[in-house]
């Protein structure tokens, strides 16, 4: 399965190396020299590594269809992926790969149906699950108190929301609700 295991950001310097957004918990098992990387957009890619470096914490890589800075930027916000055997990955029983998620129905743990889950975002502070409601997006702290079940073979993340937390979207639909009716104003 192909899975998304980073982006490439801005360049740096002139000789051609970029910079990369990590989206992978093992770096070094996917951007090594000589690795061949999957793009999104398919049409920039395959992409092959031909120097890896940290700098300040920075990946940067180097590959050898960019070898000037202007290529580089060109490439911007390309998504990197990766081809991952998933049997063969040493997940915990805790830890998920997004494509795993995306797609799943949210509920609460008292069967309230929430919405479908569309992304992750992974954010310095912590993870937050993107759900599309009928009422509009509504973003979920990815943490074991709000999010304690996630079953892949039946497609379900159960949530235990904590007070306002579902009314977030709703609150944002009826902001032209001036007389609670339920329709907007004219």
């Amino acid at each position: 399965m192909l899975l998304v295991v980073g982006r490439i950001g801005r360049a740096h310097g002139v000789l051609g190396e970029a910079t990369i957004e990590v989206r992978t918990d093992v770096p070094d098992e996917r951007f090594f020299i000589g690795a061949k990387l999957f793009t999104d957009p398919e049409s920039v890619g395959p992409l092959t590594i031909t120097s890896a470096r940290d700098h300040n914490g920075i990946l940067l890589l180097k590959f050898a269809e960019a070898n000037d800075r202007n290529t580089v930027e060109k490439l911007r916000d390309t998504l990197l992926k990766a081809e991952v055997d998933m049997s063969e990955e040493n997940l915990h029983e805790d830890e998920f790969h997004v494509q795993q998620l995306i797609g799943l129905t949210v509920e609460t743990d008292e069967g309230i149906h929430v919405g479908i889950l569309t992304d992750v975002l992974n954010l310095p502070g912590q993870d937050l699950l993107s759900v599309e409601t009928e009422h509009g997006e509504i973003l979920i702290p990815f943490v074991y108190e709000i999010v304690p079940e996630i079953d892949l073979e039946k497609g379900k993340v159960i949530i235990v929301p904590p007070p306002g937390l579902l009314n977030s979207a709703e609150a944002i639909e009826a902001v032209g609700d001036k007389d609670g009716s339920g329709e907007e104003d004219e």
